[in-house]
C-alpha cells in the first residue's frame, strides 16, 4: 500500500474504536512475525494439496454435493466424503455425519461404542476437558460411562508437562480397554501435544499393552501440522466439523476416523445395531462439508497466525501466555492468563465487538451446561458455536484465563485481538508500554 492507502486503513480501524497508539503497537508486532507466517503458509500449502489429492482420488463429482432425506440410503456423497476423510487421515475408515452434534458428542459415541461394562478408560495426560466429566462420570450424570459399569483412571502429566511414564504404566491393567489422549489443552494450563509426542506416548502404551485402543481427541489440531495422530499409531481420532476440518462452512457435524472395526462400532452406536453406516440423511449439507474441508488448511493457517499474534501482543504486556510467543504451535488455541474477572470479561467483549454477526451483543458469564463454573463466551459467528470462527471463552475462576481461537481469515483474527486489547485498555485493566 502507498502512504495514502495506509492512512485510510488506519482511519477505518479508528472508526471501529481502535486507538492510533494501539494500531502502531500492533503493527510492529505483526511485522516481526512475517517469517513465522511464511512457515505456516508452507504447511497450509502441503495440507491443501493433501486434501485436493484425496478428493481427486475419490473422484468427487457434482452429484456428491447433493444430499438425501429420510433414511439416507445410498448417499453417494456421504460415502465419498467418508472415503476422502479416511484418505486424508490415512485410516481404514471414517464416519463423518451431520447427526454428530459436536466434538463432545463424537467423543461420547466413540467411547460408548468401544467400551463395555467392566472395561476401564484411562487418560495418560491428566483430566480431560470439562465436558468429558459427565461422559466419564467424574461428575454424576444420566447415561455416563460410570452408570454402565465402565471405570476410569488417569495419570497426570509431570509439572513440566512431560509424560509420567511410570504412572502411566502403573495405571494400565487387565481391564484397560481404551486410552484417551486429548491433543489440545482444553481449560488446563498445560502444553498442547504435538503429533510427534502423541506418537511417542502411543508407542509406550502399546509396549505395555499392545491390544489397548488408543483414541486421540483431535479437536483444534487438524491441519496444524503436516501429519495427524493417525499417522503415528492412533487407532481412532475424533473431532468436530465446526472446528478446523469444517473450514467455517460446515454448519454442524463431527467425524470419527480410524481402524475399520472401531469406526463400525461407532456407526452402530450413532444410529442403531443392524443399521450402522447405511442410514443417516445428509439433508443438503454435503456441499458445505466438502467445500469446508477444501478450505480447511487455509482457514486453519489464518487462525494459527491469529494465535501467534495474540501471544506476542499480550506477552509483551507482561501477561503469561500458553503457548508463549516463540513456541511451536500444535493447535489453534491461545491461552492468556488475565488475572481478573474484569480482564476476562473485557477481553471477551472485545472479541464480540469485532464479530461480523451480533457485534452489538455484550457477552455475560453464565452457568453453561457441561461446566462446573460460570463461563463467558464471545462468538459472533455465522455458525452457532463454531470454534474455527473468531471466538474466545473462559471459566470465571483463577487464574482467569481466556482461551482464544479461530478467525476465518488472519485479518479478522487480527481485528479481534486488537479489539480485545482496546476493551481492556478502556476498562482500565491494562496500559500500553
Amino acid at each position: 500500500m502507498n502512504a495514502e492507502q495506509l492512512e485510510n486503513m488506519g482511519k477505518m480501524y479508528e472508526s471501529m474504536g481502535l486507538s492510533r497508539e494501539l494500531l502502531d503497537y500492533s503493527k510492529k508486532i505483526a511485522d516481526s512475525l512475517k517469517p513465522r507466517f511464511d512457515a505456516i503458509d508452507e504447511i497450509a500449502e502441503y495440507n491443501q494439496m493433501k486434501v485436493i489429492a484425496a478428493m481427486q482420488k475419490n473422484r468427487v463429482s457434482a452429484e456428491h454435493l447433493y444430499g438425501t432425506t429420510g433414511y439416507g440410503y445410498n448417499d453417494a456423497g456421504r460415502e465419498t466424503l467418508e472415503a476422502v476423510y479416511a484418505d486424508i487421515f490415512h485410516t481404514e475408515d471414517a464416519l463423518v455425519r451431520p447427526q454428530i452434534t459436536c466434538g463432545t458428542h463424537a467423543l461420547n459415541v466413540a467411547l460408548a461404542a468401544n467400551l463395555r461394562p467392566g472395561d476401564e478408560l484411562m487418560s495418560p495426560v491428566g483430566k480431560p476437558y470439562d465436558t468429558m466429566d459427565e461422559i466419564i462420570g467424574i461428575r454424576p450424570s444420566k447415561g455416563s460411562l460410570a452408570e454402565y459399569g465402565i471405570t476410569y483412571a488417569q495419570a497426570d502429566l509431570k509439572p513440566d508437562g512431560s509424560f509420567d511414564y511410570d504412572a502411566i504404566k502403573a495405571a494400565i491393567n487387565e481391564r484397560t480397554k481404551l486410552v484417551t489422549i486429548q491433543r489440545s489443552k482444553g481449560y488446563a494450563q498445560r502444553p498442547t501435544l504435538s503429533v510427534e509426542r502423541i506418537g511417542e506416548l502411543i508407542a509406550f502404551i502399546k509396549s505395555v499393552k499392545p491390544d489397548v485402543i488408543c483414541m486421540v481427541d483431535n479437536c483444534y489440531g487438524e491441519f496444524v501440522q503436516t501429519i495427524e495422530p493417525s499417522d503415528v499409531g492412533a487407532d481412532l481420532i475424533v473431532g468436530s466439523l465446526i472446528k478446523n476440518p469444517g473450514g467455517g462452512l460446515a454448519p454442524c457435524g463431527g467425524y470419527i476416523a480410524g481402524k475399520k472395526e472401531y469406526v463400525e462400532q461407532a456407526a452402530y452406536r450413532l444410529t442403531s445395531p443392524g443399521l450402522g453406516k447405511e442410514v443417516g440423511a445428509t439433508l443438503g449439507v454435503n456441499q458445505s462439508f466438502f467445500q469446508g474441508l477444501f478450505m480447511a488448511p487455509v482457514v486453519t493457517a489464518g487462525a494459527l497466525k491469529g494465535a501467534i499474534f495474540a501471544a506476542n501482543l499480550y506477552e509483551r504486556l507482561g501477561f503469561k501466555v500458553i503457548p508463549n510467543g516463540s513456541e511451536p504451535r500444535f493447535d489453534i488455541i491461545q491461552a492468556i492468563e488475565l488475572g481478573s474477572a474484569e480482564g476476562l470479561i473485557a477481553f471477551c467483549k472485545g472479541i464480540q465487538a469485532a464479530a461480523p454477526v451480533d457485534s452489538y451483543v455484550t457477552p455475560e458469564p453464565w452457568d453453561m451446561p457441561g461446566y462446573d463454573s460460570e463461563v463467558i463466551m464471545a462468538a459472533g459467528a455465522f455458525v452457532q458455536g463454531s470454534s474455527i470462527e473468531l471466538s474466545a471463552d473462559g471459566p470465571l475462576r483463577e487464574p482467569y484465563s481466556v482461551f482464544f481461537q479461530g478467525g476465518l481469515t488472519w485479518y479478522h483474527a487480527k481485528l479481534g485481538i486488537m479489539m480485545s486489547l482496546q476493551k481492556m485498555i478502556d476498562a482500565g485493566v491494562v496500559t500500553l508500554r
